[in-house]
């Protein structure tokens, strides 16, 4: 038997990523919303899962992990962009901000036809993701966010030069020989002009 139609808004919060702005208090070059964000953090994510399983005997699923990519900010149609130094300025703030983002994809999940959100789950409700899927995710997203600071830094935007040094410390901490290849291969284009990565 047919199940009764139901209205759903959930795709339409999607729709509202493009206009949720990242790095909110800077000057940048060129703008950046989550949904482009979370695009490449699925790109990233998926090859770091693959090189993971080619090269270092990982039994990674780079399709799973690139689908928990593109998911992994959809909380913030509902929250917005907090920036990093007001998200983490102290632990009470960060714990408090983690209860919020965790009851926004909550909220987010329940939009879903009820039949339909066990699928969804273990992508919009991060602590039920994979722990070692989350955090090839959470390296891409560092990784992301690297590579912006070089595209702006390389078109002379100085506004990222700070924000690119903390982020070189977080990779170190969270560095994996995945995350190596990655960045050694991939990374350097990032400061190149158009005409050099086309040559």
């Amino acid at each position: 038997m047919d199940k009764p139609h139901q209205e759903s808004h959930f795709f339409a919060h999607l729709a509202r990523m493009n206009l949720i702005q990242r790095w909110p208090l800077m000057r940048s070059v060129s703008k950046e919303n989550i949904s482009e964000h979370s695009l490449q953090v699925a790109f990233v994510a998926h090859a770091l899962a693959i090189i993971k399983n080619k090269r270092f005997g990982g039994t990674s699923n780079p399709e799973r992990v690139a689908l928990l990519g593109m998911y992994h900010d959809t909380s913030e149609v509902l929250t917005g962009d907090l920036p990093t130094p007001v998200k983490y300025y102290n632990p009470d703030i960060a714990k408090e901000y983690k209860k919020i983002e965790s009851a926004a994809e909550h909220k987010l999940l329940s939009m879903l036809p009820e039949d339909l959100q066990s699928e969804f789950a273990p992508f919009l409700i991060s602590d039920s993701a994979h722990s070692e899927d989350k955090a090839i995710v959470k390296q891409a997203d560092s990784i992301c966010a690297y590579l912006k600071c070089l595209e702006e830094l390389s078109a002379g935007n100085h506004e990222y030069a700070l924000a690119k040094r903390r982020l070189e410390e977080t990779l170190k901490e969270r560095e994996t020989p995945e995350m190596r290849v990655f960045l050694d291969t991939f990374a350097p284009s990032f400061e190149l002009t158009l005409d050099e990565i086309t040559e």
